[in-house]
């Protein structure tokens, strides 16, 4: 753990490094995504509890809301156009991505990693096989406390987290939702500042 590092709140769930974590969270109700050490990269999905081909889709919310990202007030929307999540407050310098897919063992192959690499995709399948789901996409994630930059040539530049701890995002869930999120182990491109860290998921209400 680092010097500084936030305790885990009452009643939290511990998300630890490089693994997922689900949680249920009904409609009205309020998530809090904490960032416990700084720094910490979080891949967050969240699919519609009642039917999981309905899911939070960044592609949408950016077309609904014409942003790379939301602003506290604003909804992330679904793959059939409706708000599953809205942003109600933003505890962190607000460098958030909706434009990175989720890591996979294809992408540490392609930076060459040899054998196997903890992935947020295969962090999605386990935590939704721990609930017992199945029959589902892995969408692209919202991408919390990740620090993508956009080059006015369109070019992308992968930057270091700037989250610090006990940095988080509050979100209200507008249907019955399942929401999982994965400490991005992603230690190849250093998008998180320390290397894997926890992070913790809080239900408010």
């Amino acid at each position: 753990m680092v010097a500084g590092a936030a305790s885990l709140p009452k009643g939290a769930v511990r998300v630890p490094a490089r693994e997922g974590r689900a949680v249920r969270v009904g409609a009205g109700g309020l998530l809090r995504v904490i960032d416990l050490e700084g720094g910490q990269v979080v891949d967050l999905f969240a699919f519609n509890a009642d039917d999981l081909t309905e899911h939070a889709s960044a592609e949408h919310t950016r077309v609904a809301l014409l942003r790379l990202f939301p602003r506290v007030g604003e909804s992330f929307v679904s793959n059939r156009r409706r708000a599953l999540l809205t942003l109600v407050e933003d505890r962190s310098p607000g460098r958030h991505d909706m434009l990175c897919a989720a890591c996979d063992p294809e992408r540490y192959a392609t930076l060459g990693v040899e054998g196997w690499h903890a992935s947020c995709r295969e962090n999605l399948i386990q935590a939704m096989g721990g609930l017992g789901l199945t029959g589902f996409a892995v969408p692209q994630p919202i991408n919390l406390f990740m620090n993508v930059e956009v080059r006015p040539d369109g070019g992308l530049e992968y930057r270091t987290s700037v989250s610090e701890p006990g940095d988080f995002v509050t979100l209200r869930a507008e249907l019955d939702l399942v929401v999982i999120a994965s400490s991005c182990p992603q230690d190849v491109v250093q998008i998180s500042r320390n290397g894997p860290t926890d992070v913790a998921l809080q239900i408010l209400r």
